[in-house]
């Protein structure tokens, strides 16, 4: 069992750092909003920290699950980023979406106080997280990532390393590609049934069974049917995923007509309010028409 420091609790990380205690591992956490931390002792035991540093003080694996680049560089090289306080010898394991460019700076950094560093996004969201069955994609060297990835197994059902680093976070943008576009056609079809009168119920259990068959289509069909979206992962979380993408592939040439187009779809979305709807709230664009 490893002695770990998790930084970040918020919807993934805050169930992720009780697997790891639950699994055995002896667990601290520092979150921004203390109280937030001061819940998650209460509810699982371990400790809490005042600052990143202090967290990390004797750890051998630290966990990030922050918000974005910038907040991935202060806990991890800022003042009280835990830096300061790792031996060598200890692995940080960022589970933050960034970009890859954060992961090839932050990498080198870490290396030279003999720090391992693994740039490891994961998907399956919140619920996925809650169940301990993420899918995590890993850049880094063989040697960090063979030793973290026991303890990343506490919440994860696959652990794969893809290359070196900034190699974890290419291949969670190729997720969200994915992902965007399968919502698209998913919300185009279900409005297309809806329109021509169909009994969506069936179309979706008949569907499913064949080609179309989809993870979205599988959790998400038959609430975007009804239009509920006060769940899952939010479009404003979508936006931010999509403008790395994006950045990214103005970067390597990759053209992206469709997601260049969906993510102006959920840039509509923000702007009728619905920041937290789950992104399958995509097909709320299509039934209102004029958007497009």
């Amino acid at each position: 069992m490893a002695t770990v420091a998790f930084i970040g609790l918020g919807n993934m990380g805050y169930p992720m750092a009780g697997h790891l205690l639950r699994a055995g591992h002896a667990v601290t956490v520092y979150n921004r909003t203390a109280a937030k931390a001061e819940r998650w002792v209460r509810e699982h035991g371990g400790a809490r920290a005042e600052s990143p540093a202090a967290a990390a003080a004797g750890a051998e694996f630290v966990f990030t699950c922050v918000g974005n680049d910038d907040d991935l560089r202060e806990v991890v090289s800022g003042p009280r980023g835990v830096l300061t306080a790792l031996a060598a010898g200890s692995v940080v394991v960022d589970h933050t979406t960034t970009s890859a460019s954060v992961a090839r700076e932050l990498a080198p950094l870490c290396a030279a106080r003999g720090v391992g560093f693994v740039d490891a996004p994961v998907s399956g969201g919140q619920a996925g997280a809650q169940n301990g069955v993420l899918t995590v994609m890993c850049g880094g060297e063989h040697e960090h990532f063979s030793r973290a990835e026991p303890v990343i197994a506490a919440f994860a059902r696959s652990i794969v390393l893809i290359g070196p680093s900034g190699a974890g976070q290419l291949t969670k943008m190729v997720n969200q590609v994915c992902i965007a576009g399968v919502l698209q056609g998913l919300a185009e079809g279900l409005v297309f049934g809806q329109r021509a009168g169909l009994d969506m119920e069936k179309v979706i259990a008949v569907i499913s069974k064949g080609a179309a068959q989809s993870w979205q289509m599988d959790n998400r069909a038959a609430t975007m049917c009804r239009g509920e979206y006060d769940f899952g992962f939010a479009v404003d979380w979508m936006r931010k995923d999509l403008g790395i993408v994006l950045d990214e592939s103005r970067r390597n040439g990759a053209p992206l007509p469709v997601t260049t187009l969906i993510d102006g779809y959920y840039a509509e979305l923000q702007r009728q309010g619905r920041n937290r709807a789950d992104t399958s709230s995509l097909v709320e664009i299509l039934r209102a028409p004029s958007k497009l």
